[in-house]
């Protein structure tokens, strides 16, 4: 698994065109799960249920994690819709993304060809309009110590932007805080040297 950031949805995407008649509605959210990636297309689908298809593709995870795709031609020829959709979210590099488009038929046969332009175009076009954010990869780490030493770990937490995510205070301070994947070796080595190896820190599996 990698540990560098990468882009997510800032904001959802709306866009709409027609084709020889038929009306192609794109929409663009952020979907962080594969469950919510399913409950997002639902919810177009209910929103449009009078719609001849509502094909859609997600990335669940990093753009590049296969294991976290998924699309449907709902009805569309094989190949035409739902493949189309999913290789533009994958070529966007945003990953928790999913993307549906609505299809209000119009009379007019577009073709195959027709349809994977239509489909993959109508994403293009929606994507050109998305902002993005960068999603940092975080993990816990558990810190045990001394009264004494909370000033220092917290100057420490604030340097490395660690969260403290639960804090115990019995005969010792227990805290489990979050911070960036790729500061937990740096971070580990500045609490240690500045208290005298005096923390303890454990990276719960």
């Amino acid at each position: 698994m990698s540990l560098q950031p990468f882009l997510i949805p800032a904001s959802p995407v709306r866009f709409e065109e027609e084709i020889k008649k038929s009306t192609f509605i794109t929409y663009l959210a952020h979907t962080p799960s594969i469950e919510e990636a399913k409950a997002f297309v639902d919810s177009i689908k209910s929103q449009h249920k009078d719609a001849r298809h509502n094909c859609w593709g997600f990335v669940a995870g990093r753009a590049e994690d296969s294991m976290q795709w998924g699309f449907s031609d709902d009805g569309e020829p094989s190949g035409t819709a739902g493949k189309p959709i999913l290789a533009q979210l994958t070529g966007s590099g945003v990953g928790e993304l999913t993307a549906v488009v609505t299809r209000y038929f119009g009379g007019i046969r577009l073709g195959t060809g027709g349809l994977v332009k239509a489909y993959g175009g109508g994403v293009q076009q929606a994507l050109k309009q998305l902002k993005t954010i960068e999603k940092k990869v975080t993990t816990h780490l558990e810190l045990k110590l001394d009264y004494p030493l909370i000033p220092l770990t917290q100057s420490i937490m604030a340097q490395f932007a660690a969260v403290e995510v639960k804090a115990d205070y019995s005969e010792k301070v227990e805290l489990v805080i979050e911070l960036e994947c790729l500061q937990v070796s740096a971070f580990t080595e500045a609490l240690v040297n500045k208290s005298g190896a005096k923390v303890l820190i454990n990276q719960p599996k």
